[in-house]
């Protein structure tokens, strides 16, 4: 095993430097090669999966300052991901399984989760793409889930070096095509695997009685029709096969400029009026078209804009609010705050968190975001008028706003079952180009936006404030986020429903056709290709897992005690949210200690205004909306609007601070006042139980639950994903940026007395 030290060398080509100390000579290490391979972990793969490179003799460091510590394994790529398999004995939290991903190992990345690969060449860290003519002594990759590994090839055979760095190079950055997703490859293989029929998880919106049963549920079906004039996309490519349109709308208008110009229903509200998406019609240059379509549209408008029974607000988001590229700019900025590779840069990057914050402007859009949802919801709500989003191909900010728009209006969104239906309704079938979005092709990083991201961030500020709404948990959230990136699911690799039905007959007529010959004789040509859905969690949890994702908290039935107006807001260390104004300073203190105010001024300054939406800034009709809402007890069975002002919208600590052991609060956090309420609704349980034997079943789920928090040796303010591995006696202290502030040894007792992280 080896000890502490700085890594040096390339591609075991070169000898160790002086600063290096190794407890176990290099020759050992091939010498003892058989024997430590015998512990290694075996390599579990999928059906389907295929193992196409492997190096032995591999570091996995754990990053300790400037030392290293860390597990000797394996390193393996294959069709599916990249996987470390380390020895037996040394695998962390090997005990720790209540929450194993069956699919995903801790050390375990998908292909399509690596986001950036870097090499360290004589200690200099170096993006690596395409062919290389010098291999790294060590290979860092950071994932789209932000976690970061760093993987020491010192000791590595040269051969197998090369082998596996420009495995991992090519098969995550290369180009790729549809066919060749290993989607497919497993859902071929993987025919002999029973699936749960997923409309048991959610409406999947693919026939005309699912769109019909969404009207009667919304009462919108007095207004609204579902048609099936683009069965078979003979129509439009990018709608799907059934969908809503106004009642007074002709069927023949649908094709006059292939879906274009149409008002897609979306939802209706309990007053009658109606949330519309319409995709633009393309620019034109010619009078003559010009005018066909201004014709087009005035007659279109007139059906569903008829004073005073029906008025219809257009709200066009692709000139009036964010753009694409504001998104991704901005998402690159914040990421970077949490791809931290060691201690030592988590400290010195600590001193400017708020400027950095600050400058992503990703708090900023979440904020413009549910903003935009409740200036809506007003226009709905107070106004009594219908609302038409336009946008070029109403699939990305339309799916986003409309989405927040019914999460915050209807209470059915807010179970998993309406949630996991709204998605599919607004993003699978509403034609968000996930894969392009996601870059899961690698074919364009111009077209990568984490448009889902954001709306899922959006959706945890609601969860955050309003835990009681919710009958599933940030958990939750954080789960599905990292379902984006495996492809054994369909849910999130489709550009539109049609490139899916499209290419799964070619591949049930070809391919699984002459992996069932020899099986099954002449049925193989009516073997269905069986297609995961991400909502059936047992493929990737077991069921004392899925309990974390069910939020023990939910309010069955409304309650409008003031007591719970303001909820519990969650103190963290590292502050998760720009300040709005002074705070009082916290008995206990953490990485911001009594310096904050002082540095709040210096390091902000004037710049916090331009963040912060004081309700001075906010149009008339919508403060007056607003601040009725907030003077009136919640109701979460009813609106629901989240608070934008400051701070009120922070970071969402369990996604992205997750793999950052100094970030974690031991103990603390949200999790531990839940686990002390679970105590207490399992007890009120077991009273009622002693008064009539109903319910058991989901009481034992809840009692399951509450053990988990208890018992868990995770137990911290990340729960359930610390990752507790970095072992520091004490912070390190960015002295260069304090020294302004005061004494050197004065800031170093002051760490002493408010922080001890001697158990990180």
């Amino acid at each position: 095993m080896l000890g502490k030290g700085v890594v040096g060398g390339g591609g075991g080509t070169k000898a160790p430097k002086p600063s290096f100390v190794s407890y176990v000579r290099p020759e050992e290490i091939h010498t003892n090669e058989k024997e430590v391979t015998e512990k290694e972990v075996t390599l579990h793969l999928l059906p389907g999966e295929q193992l196409l490179c492997e190096a032995s003799t591999v570091l996995k460091c754990v990053q300790e300052d400037s030392c290293q510590r860390g597990i000797y394994g394996r390193l393996v790529c294959t069709d599916f991901k990249i996987a470390f398999l380390g020895d037996d004995e040394s695998a962390l939290d090997n005990d720790e399984t209540q929450f194993k991903n069956k699919v995903i190992g801790e050390n375990d990345i998908t292909l399509h989760c690596v986001d950036q690969i870097y090499g360290v060449f004589d200690e200099k860290k170096k993006t690596l793409f395409g062919q290389l003519k010098k291999y790294p002594e060590k290979l860092i990759i950071h994932c789209k889930d932000l976690r970061v590994f760093h993987f020491c090839l010192r000791y590595t055979k040269e051969e197998e070096v090369k082998r596996i760095v420009s495995g991992i190079i090519h098969h995550t950055q290369a180009p790729k095509l549809l066919k060749r997703l290993f989607l497919f490859s497993y859902a071929t293989a993987a025919q002999n695997h029973t699936a749960t029929d997923p409309k048991n998880h959610a409406v999947m919106f693919d026939t005309l009685q699912d769109w019909c049963w969404e009207l009667e549920r919304t009462k919108g079906n007095m207004k609204y029709k579902a048609v099936s004039v683009n069965e078979g996309y003979k129509v439009c490519e990018r709608l799907p096969a059934y969908f809503v349109v106004p009642t007074p709308l002709p069927e023949e208008d649908v094709p006059r400029f292939h879906g274009h110009g149409i008002p897609i229903w979306c939802w209706s509200c309990h007053s009658g009026c109606a949330l519309l998406k319409m995709s633009a019609l393309p620019k034109e240059q010619d009078d003559g078209v010009l005018q066909i379509q201004k014709n087009f549209l005035d007659g279109i408008y007139k059906t569903i804009h008829r004073p005073p029974y029906e008025i219809v607000k257009t709200e066009d988001l692709s000139s009036n609010f964010l753009s694409l590229q504001e998104i991704q700019t901005a998402y690159s900025k914040f990421k970077q705050l949490f791809l931290i590779d060691n201690s030592t840069e988590f400290w010195d990057t600590d001193i400017k968190w708020f400027s950095l914050l600050e400058s992503s402007s990703w708090l900023d859009i979440i904020r413009r975001c549910l903003k935009k949802a409740i200036e809506i919801i007003e226009c709905l709500e107070a106004q009594n008028m219908n609302v038409l989003l336009l946008e070029e191909n109403a699939s990305d900010l339309c799916c986003l706003v409309s989405s927040l728009v019914q999460v915050m209006m209807d209470p059915h969104c807010r179970t998993r079952f309406g949630f996991q239906s709204l998605v599919q309704k607004e993003w699978i079938v509403g034609g968000h180009c996930f894969l392009d979005r996601c870059n899961h092709l690698r074919q364009s990083d111009k077209e990568e936006v984490p448009v889902f991201l954001l709306f899922l961030d959006c959706v945890w500020q609601l969860v955050h404030q309003h835990p009681p709404a919710f009958e599933f948990t940030e958990t939750y959230l954080t789960v599905l986020s990292d379902s984006l990136y495996i492809p054994i699911f369909s849910t999130f690799f489709f550009n539109s429903p049609h490139q899916k039905d499209t290419n799964m007959p070619r591949w049930k007529r070809r391919d699984l056709c002459l992996f069932w010959q020899g099986r099954e004789g002449q049925g193989a040509q009516s073997k269905p290709l069986n297609l995961l859905t991400v909502w059936d969690w047992s493929v990737q949890f077991e069921p004392k897992a899925q309990t974390l994702l069910k939020n023990p908290l939910y309010v069955e039935k409304p309650k409008l005690d003031k007591g719970q107006r303001k909820g519990t807001h969650f103190k963290h260390q590292r502050q998760l949210s720009l300040p709005l104004t002074q705070s009082k300073s916290s008995p206990k203190r953490g990485f911001f200690r009594e310096e904050t105010d002082h540095l709040i001024k210096n390091l902000l300054g004037k710049r916090i205004s331009k963040l912060i939406n004081s309700s001075e800034e906010l149009q008339d009709n919508f403060r007056e909306f607003y601040d009725s809402w907030r003077s009136k007890p919640p109701n979460y069975h009813g609106l629901l609007l989240p608070h934008i002002e400051g701070p009120e919208i922070k970071v969402w600590a369990q996604r992205y601070l997750r793999w950052i052991p100094e970030a974690q609060i031991l103990g603390g956090g949200r999790v531990a006042t839940l686990s002390k309420l679970l105590e207490t609704m399992e007890e009120v349980q077991r009273l009622q139980e002693k008064i009539e034997e109903r319910h058991h079943s989901q009481e034992a789920l809840q009692a399951e639950a509450a053990l988990l928090l208890r018992t868990s040796a995770r137990l911290s303010s990340l729960f359930p994903f610390a990752l507790l591995q970095r072992h520091s006696s004490k912070p390190v202290l960015p002295t260069s940026g304090w020294k302004a502030l005061g004494d050197e040894e004065d800031l170093a007792k002051r760490e002493d007395e408010f922080v001890d992280l001697g158990d990180v």
